[in-house]
């Protein structure tokens, strides 16, 4: 079903693309959690994670390059999913990334708060209850809920506005990146990285691996926007896979230079282990830096996935998939609106839930992203088969053996968060995030769809007006 007013204006160019998604890739996980990607795993066990990880998504990265190359519309894995399986698969296998982009927003949200209070100092006023132990308070949710409404302010002025946002705050994190790498190799020691793996080789690797999609989804969002960037279609593809091993790289780079700064004992008493690593480097010019980079990463991450999931949600309205109303554009910055909002609602109510939520939330979206490089494998190869003949600007060398490991590789992720695996969801909270999400989408698509050919059908029945045509033709 197509809505008047639907069509989306081609304002970003090649950096902007690239900032995009590599701003998306580089969110604040890496701030925070480097220290528990060490202590599970050891110094080459995190690194190996990442590296065996990102070896995955570059394959599914260059499926992606072929498919959003000859397809370069908004909606991304949705329209390759369509033209391959039909609407069905096509709704499952956009929805589920949608429930990605919308955890990493909601992750956002929850997060910003943390970072606020090492600059404003505790936020802990207005009691508000407790979330599997953990406090709610006003402030910290007012916080979280108000930094959601200047993103989706953000987001709704305009693509590009968005996008000169990302690149100027990606600069930053940069810039704090650099500081880090730098210092560590002035200032490591090499002893420090002992361990190199805590639960042997295999183990140490999954236990990390299982994280990354989450931390590295954002590549995607290339193909989501594909009808608002400016480039050749071919260019487009590649930067997908630029984006991917720049992701990559970057958590290595991290991880190595925390694990040179801290040993064990450093590691376990540093509050972020990111931050003080720059501290312990450069003193506290390095610890500030570092934590304006933290919060850049909040705000690209961020704005990036509300850009990929409004596109998303946009796309699977105009095709009838989800209620018209979020395929409604702005009349004026052309940018899908509703669907802003409806995702920037989640994340104003994210942070009243605590901050368990971001682990709950964070298992149940990378699940979901998982599931959508699963589809789009299988989109790939169904399409290398049925559609030979299709024009492809992009073609992947040896396209269907790329497409092969790439869909084992995406199977092999998938089963790690099933029962019985170490990265499995938590029952029943991270199984109720993704169980409710999956219904609420599938009830919205029914009525879509039925509302949808009821429209159709009330066309079809419409006699046509043979006087006003002969007036028209007079």
């Amino acid at each position: 079903m197509t809505t008047k007013n639907t069509a989306l204006d081609k304002e970003l160019g090649l950096k902007d693309t690239l900032a995009l998604a590599f701003g998306c890739m580089i969110g604040w996980g890496w701030v925070v959690l480097v220290g528990e990607w060490i202590s599970v795993a050891g110094s080459m066990g995190a690194i190996g994670g990442f590296l065996a990880a990102g070896a995955i998504l570059v394959v599914i990265g260059l499926l992606y390059a072929e498919l959003a190359a000859a397809m370069p519309m908004a909606g991304g894995a949705q329209n390759y999913c369509m033209r391959a399986f039909g609407r069905w698969p096509a709704f499952f296998c956009s929805w589920a990334l949608v429930l990605g982009y919308v955890s990493i927003t909601v992750f956002e949200a929850v997060a910003l708060p943390q970072v606020a209070e090492y600059f404003v100092g505790p936020l802990e006023q207005g009691y508000l209850w407790s979330v599997a132990g953990n406090d709610v308070y006003l402030t910290y949710g007012l916080m979280g809920a108000a930094g959601a409404v200047v993103i989706g302010l953000l987001n709704v002025r305009g693509v590009k506005t968005a996008a000169l946002f990302q690149t100027l705050v990606t600069l930053v994190i940069l810039a704090a990146g650099v500081m880090l790498f730098t210092g560590a190799t002035f200032e490591g020691n090499t002893e420090n990285l002992a361990p190199f793996f805590v639960d042997g080789v295999t183990g140490s690797v999954i236990a990390v691996m299982v994280m990354a999609p989450f931390l590295m989804g954002g590549f995607d969002v290339i193909p989501q926007a594909a009808s608002e960037i400016n480039l050749p279609a071919a260019k487009l593809g590649k930067l997908i896979v630029v984006a991917v091993v720049a992701g990559a790289a970057w958590y290595c780079a991290v991880i190595l230079s925390v694990s040179l700064i801290f040993d064990g004992k450093g590691l376990a008493a540093a509050n972020l282990p990111a931050v003080d690593a720059a501290g312990e480097a450069w003193g506290k010019i390095g610890w500030q830096v570092l934590i304006i980079g933290g919060l850049a990463g909040i705000l690209t991450s961020w704005n990036g996935f509300l850009v990929g999931g409004s596109r998303a949600v946009y796309a699977l309205a105009r095709e009838g998939m989800l209620p018209a109303f979020f395929a409604q554009l702005h009349p004026k910055y052309r940018t899908p609106t509703n669907a802003i909002w409806t995702i920037t609602a989640l994340g104003c109510i994210g942070p009243f839930f605590g901050k368990q939520l971001l682990i709950w939330v964070s298992n149940a979206g990378s699940l979901g992203f998982v599931l959508a490089y699963l589809f789009v494998a299988l989109s790939f190869i169904k399409l290398r088969k049925s559609e030979p003949d299709m024009p492809r600007p992009y073609k992947v060398p040896a396209g269907m053996v790329f497409g092969v490991i790439g869909l084992l590789g995406a199977l092999g992720m998938t089963c790690l968060y099933l029962p019985g695996s170490n990265g499995a969801l938590l029952w029943p909270n991270e199984w109720l995030i993704a169980g409710l999400w999956f219904a609420f989408g599938f009830a919205a698509f029914i009525y879509a769809s039925k509302k949808s050919a009821s429209e159709r059908a009330e066309n079809i029945k419409k006699p046509i007006n043979t006087h006003a045509d002969k007036r028209v033709n007079a």
